[in-house]
């Protein structure tokens, strides 16, 4: 069990986090102009460090990197030659942080020579005109950063589990959030762009293949409150309305994406437990839906000093089948198949729609037993149900569809809706 997710209140801090944001743009858009592209602006990002937020280095001048000691309050530029500069992160304005900056840099031996426009901010003012007065709390920052870290240590768990093109947990200065990507190795449509402030021909390179993302925001635009999200580009057909984890998440129309509260996690009697089951789950209804090749693209999800076992293309799947018998249990109108590996149980629900048609309608594997085919075994065990009792099956879970669509064996039992005015001597 963790417990190290300290309290944020967006409205309290608002103020010093859209100051943060500003700054951050402002050593992010140096970053950019300085950095040779890297697919889906990966060029451009922060990364998450005990102390608070890093650039990684930037060819410019010796070699530059940035650092946003938000324990220490200051940032920390360092070059290839040793050299070291610093300013303090204290109340300022946008343009005496612009101006602080740039000399920093030029101290390092760097051209500080960027864009001077905000992103993805409404009403932007270019940075060396933003007079206004920022305030900045000391103990509000480093609450949001001591929440990073324990975001940057979900997400990078999560990460373990899939063997296919991922991201980097990284930060995007844009829109301030830290997110995490997994790629189905597809192409995707165009995107249709229109991100505020935001070039179209950026978004349509970091969209142009498909894609399951999620991330954290510390709030602002459509929610003033801190939260996770999960989205798919392009959302399969059913991916709204897909049963994800835990409770508190919900589908957010304006944003059209998944949201769960950051306070969820917070006050979870194991936050990172929740927080992994929105990703987990909200990943596998974009792959499920989506028709992605997981078996492929999945392993079993990281250990300290544990090597992932191989998946060699000698062996068709990443596991053998469980050998442990699946159970079966049936009332009136609902049932369910259960397997118990290792202690750990996994089941698959259904319902009865007839004395000849199951509906198979969720599937659920803990952790612990994913990569190891257990529902698949369950899946295979309500086919050779089927073929035995002559009853057909709708597969209205994600997972329990795409096991059969991939396995042509198994569609002999699948339901066959009749068109009007057909009869069982025409189909």
């Amino acid at each position: 069990m963790t417990n190290n997710w300290p309290p944020l209140d967006y409205l309290g801090w608002r103020e010093t986090c859209s100051a943060v944001h500003l700054y951050l743009q402002i050593a992010g858009k140096y970053r950019l102009a300085h950095s040779p592209w890297l697919n889906h602006s990966w060029n451009a990002t922060f990364y998450v460090t005990p102390s608070g937020l890093v650039s990684s280095p930037i060819p410019d001048g010796p070699g530059i990197e940035i650092i946003f000691d938000l324990r220490e309050h200051e940032v920390v530029g360092t070059c290839g030659d040793g050299g070291k500069a610093a300013f303090p992160l204290e109340p300022m304005t946008v343009a005496m942080f612009h101006a602080r900056f740039t000399e920093m840099i030029s101290k390092l031996g760097g051209t500080p020579s960027f864009d001077g426009q905000p992103n993805e901010v409404p009403d932007p003012v270019p940075f060396k005109e933003d007079h206004r007065d920022r305030p900045y709390d000391r103990d509000a920052v480093q609450r949001y950063h001591q929440a990073l870290v324990a975001v940057d240590r979900v997400f990078n768990r999560f990460r373990t589990a899939f063997l296919g093109k991922s991201s980097p947990v990284h930060l995007f200065w844009g829109a301030l959030d830290l997110a995490v990507t997994r790629f189905s190795g597809r192409r995707a449509p165009l995107h249709p762009g229109g991100i505020p402030a935001l070039p179209d021909d950026v978004a349509q390179e970091a969209y142009d293949r498909e894609v399951s993302s999620a991330g954290f925001w510390p709030g602002g635009g459509p929610i003033e409150y801190p939260a996770f999200y999960a989205y798919a580009y392009p959302a399969p057909n059913g991916y709204r309305s897909a049963p994800v984890q835990p409770d508190a998440a919900f589908w957010h129309e304006q944003l059209a994406e998944f949201v769960l509260p950051y306070d969820a996690v917070q006050k979870a009697q194991d936050g990172d437990a929740a927080l992994l089951s929105f990703l987990t789950s909200t990943y596998e209804a974009a792959a499920d839906l989506g028709n992605w090749d997981r078996d492929l693209l999945e392993c079993e999800i990281g250990r300290p000093a544990r090597v992932r076992p191989s998946d060699p293309i000698s062996a068709q799947y990443k596991a053998p089948l469980p050998e442990e018998p699946v159970q079966r249990e049936e009332g009136a109108s609902k049932g369910r198949y259960h397997i118990l590996v290792d202690g750990t149980e996994a089941e698959m629900t259904y319902s009865r729609a007839g004395e000849t048609l199951v509906i198979i309608d969720h599937t659920d594997v803990p952790e612990a037993l994913r990569g190891r085919r257990v529902g698949e075994r369950m899946v295979r065990q309500a086919v050779d149900d089927a073929r035995r009792e002559g009853f057909t099956i709708i597969p209205l879970c994600p997972f329990a569809k795409a096991q059969i669509e991939r396995n042509p064996e198994l569609q002999d039992v699948l339901h066959q809706r009749r068109a009007p005015g057909e009869t069982a001597s025409t189909v």
